[in-house]
């Protein structure tokens, strides 16, 4: 990368904090300064095109700034693109990079794809690369004639002690042993659900070990250890159906509104937490009705034919954060076919578990962590 006078920290790159070398050379320009206000004007008309908010109004504010041509070639490096109308110029990196999001979708050689596929839904992107793509990238498709992405999701680093993660510094944390450790569910739950998405995150393996005993262990993976031992004991491993009236009904329709928004928005944690409220509803309902102590019959089936439709209700919601695992409770429960091709929350209305299912136990999900 390379950055002007003005956007350096203390004369330092202001991502590394490390010396910069001045250079000087011939390029081509983009002239980005003939579209401030087209950008300004999509941007006014496509308000949620920036998730979170405090990005686009980053974005906004750079723009307003007043926006410089930028370069687009290099002619001191040999290995790259070279420009067809001048081959003694390589195409820069970030310039050459962006057109692959369209390329690959066959603009320029499968029109019928490039038309299905595009415009994209979101292009997810980090805090550090804001500019390039929510500045410069519309640009040079407003340049081409080609609507821009519907939208970015921008996301902020996962920090270790506060400090971006290095190689200098020692203390980049292997994303591979965690996986062998906690199960790529397991992982990739802890960074969904532990920061707010476009905040920075601060890692610990305590966190981890701590989010990953209390959310998966002993809630979720715990709910269906119990609904399953119950069924199987009570209900002589057939699911039941539930009761329209019961009072999870009204917290089930609440967390899929909840959550159903949340996804959409990209926000992963605000998500889970409305699928983590109905977990900790339907183990407190089975907490309150104990139905372990009480002998079979209509009654338990009641208690267990509530807590399965809100065990599907919540993998439904939980899914893009647990593929694995919700599909493995999805199966546990009876329920045929993959998961993923359900969709919320036409899919998640209370009402959906049937009667007579046969539903298993299996092996624990989450076995409980020690912290090292």
């Amino acid at each position: 990368a390379y950055y002007v006078q003005d956007e350096l920290v203390d004369g330092n790159c202001p991502i590394h904090k490390t010396a910069v070398n001045y250079v000087e050379e011939e390029n081509y320009f983009f002239r980005l300064s003939r579209f401030e206000q087209r950008l300004l004007d999509w941007y006014d008309k496509h308000p949620d095109a920036i998730v979170p908010d405090f990005r686009r109004n980053e974005v906004l504010g750079f723009i307003k700034g007043g926006l410089n041509d930028f370069s687009v070639s290099r002619k001191s490096l040999k290995w790259g693109i070279p420009l067809p109308w001048d081959e003694s110029h390589v195409a820069y990196v970030w310039f050459d990079a962006l057109s692959n999001y369209i390329t690959a979708h066959g603009y320029g050689s499968d029109d019928a794809r490039f038309a299905k596929n595009w415009p994209v839904d979101w292009h997810f992107i980090g805090k550090d690369i804001i500019r390039f793509h929510c500045v410069y990238w519309p640009a040079m498709l407003m340049s081409a004639g080609i609507e821009p992405p519907k939208g970015w999701a921008v996301g902020g680093f996962l920090l270790v002690g506060g400090e971006k993660m290095s190689k200098t510094t020692g203390n980049v944390v292997s994303p591979l042993d965690l996986i062998d450790e906690f199960g790529v569910d397991g992982f990739r739950y802890y960074l969904l659900a532990d920061t707010s998405y476009g905040n920075d995150g601060d890692f610990t393996y305590e966190g981890l070990v701590a989010r990953y005993n209390s959310d998966l262990a002993n809630n979720l993976g715990n709910l269906a250890a119990r609904v399953a031992t119950v069924v199987e004991k009570k209900c002589g491993g057939i699911g039941k159906a539930p009761r329209a009236d019961s009072h999870l009904a009204s917290i089930a329709t609440e967390a899929v509104r909840d959550a159903d928004a949340a996804w959409r928005n990209v926000q992963p944690s605000k998500a889970l937490d409305a699928a983590w409220n109905l977990i900790r509803a339907t183990n407190a309902h089975l907490e309150q009705n104990e139905p372990w102590k009480k002998p079979a019959g209509a009654e338990v089936d009641a208690v267990m034919g509530d807590a399965l439709e809100a065990l599907r209700i919540v993998v439904l919601l939980a899914n893009p954060a647990l593929p694995t695992t919700t599909q493995e409770i999805w199966r546990r429960i009876g329920l045929p076919g993959c998961i993923e091709d359900r969709r919320v929350p036409s899919d998640a209305a209370w009402g959906g578990y049937p009667e007579g299912l046969r539903v298993e136990k299996g092996d624990p999900l989450f076995p409980r962590k020690k912290s090292n």
